[in-house]
């Protein structure tokens, strides 16, 4: 039994400490961006009005439903703080997946990230009033629902980015972050 261990420590330890320092968050970028990238920038798209300076009508009803909804979805009776917010949510989604990308600023565009993940889930079951199929549930039969299943496994990325950061092939690495 102690050469079998012996094996398994020797060879998947040398395997391990080959791949340690790089692979991780290389593949953990890799796999955001091949996943979830275009998901947010089509996302912030959508949010956009005429120009990019500018918010569409969706911005509002996307980010601040309910507020949207009090001011009588008219943009012109909504606060300047919910504009601000609509603002940054906004331009969070095109420029955190951005650093992410290229490897800037990698741990706090994660923790970024998992913010605006949080604060999109809230937003989908509070505000956009989620029902039970979306919002599902973890320990259950079904793996699929788009929020309690798929963000879980979001922020997984996000948090391995957030500890490790981005890897050799990055922006942090040309600038010497660690």
């Amino acid at each position: 039994m102690n050469a079998i261990l012996n094996l398994h420590n020797k060879s998947l330890g040398a395997i391990s400490q080959k791949l340690e320092p790089w692979f991780l968050p290389t593949f953990a970028r890799f796999t955001f961006a091949a996943t979830l990238l275009v998901y947010f920038w089509n996302s912030a798209s959508l949010k956009l009005g005429d120009s990019i300076f500018s918010l569409g009508f969706g911005a509002y009803g996307q980010i601040l439903p309910r507020a949207f909804e009090a001011a009588g979805y008219n943009t012109g009776n909504i606060s300047a703080f919910n504009k601000f917010i609509a603002y940054a949510g906004t331009y969070a989604e095109f420029i955190l997946p951005a650093l992410l990308l290229i490897g800037l600023f990698t741990r706090l565009a994660a923790l970024g990230m998992i913010t605006f993940v949080l604060v999109q889930t809230y937003v989908d079951i509070y505000g956009h009033m989620a029902d039970e199929s979306a919002i599902g549930g973890w320990f259950e039969r079904v793996s699929d629902s788009p929020i309690m299943d798929q963000r879980l496994f979001w922020i997984a990325i996000f948090l391995l980015l957030f500890t490790r950061g981005a890897g050799p092939v990055s922006a942090d690495r040309l600038l010497g972050l660690k």
